[in-house]
């Protein structure tokens, strides 16, 4: 174990390792999905307007499966009743935490008034925090940005921290780059401007009794190590999203977990059993197995894997059919490289040759 993994191990920190709320991704199946690979790290929801929460269907919103624990409700909204409301419902459902969002750039999110545009009023989100430190016990933490548009001094996030702090805030989840309000569409601003993590490091030795979680751009298990030797946690996002199988090596890594990581064909049995319980339930299974397309990334058979679970004509199937289809398709085309790599690709087993045609025969059939 590396040094800086010695210290991340010592380290208290509830948010060592998380994985970012990301609008259309984050639902309750995926963090079902993502549990299934790290029993550790935070998971947290879509972000949730209090608006939706306060005039919508509360339980379709906030339900959850409770093996997703600890699982954070992240909130966007400005006003300071409405917010403590909210975070009320969130407490009442169970939730760990409450995330109030001050990083998402959008257009839509900036006509509600809060998101990105909020850093430029500090005092409103130290209200912010203060009404819903006061409503309920969890944890009350800010998502934000290093600063917006054009600002890049150093000074402005710096005191818009320090005044959030003032307001009951001490766990700071900090995407490290700026948040271009105007020219760029939110997808551009994952990418633009650069990233400048040396900003959270700076944070934290200005105000080392607070908690700081850096995000933004982190991919691999190393760089998260490099990370956690600085600040107090990392959360992942899309990477997270698209290579799940490296949350797997989380726990161990990490967490020092005593337990060995599933197998991938152990989180497709538990996600097969998901799923028919959504079925049985009157949800389609589909809204759960698009986010476990990622699992076999890196697997020979992993794009054939990939497209049996994507297939259309297979909706109406039973989720262990899929899964089975979608099995011998893997197990072929892995043979078959295997027998390509030895040069004796003309020997394929019997078995072989007939599990690579039912699967074929699913994917590649006519309507």
């Amino acid at each position: 174990m590396s040094v800086v993994e010695g210290l991340v191990n010592q380290s208290p920190s509830q948010w060592r390792l998380c994985v970012a709320p990301m609008m259309d991704w984050t639902d309750r199946h995926c963090r079902y999905f993502h549990r299934l690979l790290t029993s550790r790290a935070r998971l947290y929801t879509e972000m949730m307007t209090t608006g939706a929460l306060l005039h919508g269907d509360v339980a379709r919103h906030l339900d959850f499966d409770p093996v997703e624990q600890p699982v954070a409700l992240q909130l966007g909204g400005s006003d300071p009743g409405d917010l403590a409301a909210c975070a009320r419902l969130g407490e009442r459902w169970g939730y760990a935490e409450i995330n109030l969002n001050c990083g998402c750039p959008s257009e839509r999110v900036q006509r509600g008034a809060f998101g990105a545009c909020l850093m430029a009023e500090p005092s409103l989100v130290a209200d912010c925090v203060r009404a819903m430190r006061d409503a309920v016990a969890i944890p009350v933490t800010v998502k934000h940005r290093i600063g917006i548009d054009r600002i890049e001094s150093y000074a402005f996030v710096r005191d818009f921290v320090g005044r959030v702090a003032d307001g009951g805030c001490d766990v700071f989840i900090v995407h490290a780059r700026n948040a271009w309000l105007h020219g760029i569409s939110p997808k551009e601003n994952r990418e633009l401007p650069p990233l400048r993590h040396d900003v959270v490091v700076a944070l934290k030795k200005d105000f080392p009794a607070l908690a700081f979680v850096v995000n933004g751009g982190i991919r691999s298990a190393d760089e998260i190590g490099q990370h956690l030797g600085a600040v107090d946690g990392v959360m992942v996002g899309r990477a997270a999203y698209h290579q799940p199988w490296d949350l797997a090596g989380w726990d161990e890594r990490f967490f020092a977990a005593p337990s060995p990581a599933p197998s991938r064909d152990d989180v497709e049995d538990a996600m097969v059993d998901y799923m028919a319980r959504l079925v049985a339930a009157g949800e389609p299974w589909s809204h759960a197995s698009r986010h476990v397309l990622g699992l076999r990334n890196g697997q020979p058979g992993a794009r054939r894997w990939r497209q049996v679970w994507s297939d259309a004509r297979l909706k109406g199937e039973a989720p262990a059919t899929v899964s089975r289809l979608a099995r011998q398709a893997l197990g072929s085309t892995a043979a078959t490289d295997a027998g390509r790599l030895a040069g004796h690709a003309a020997n394929t087993t019997p078995a072989s040759a007939s599990a690579n045609a039912a699967a074929c025969a699913v994917v590649n059939s006519s309507p």
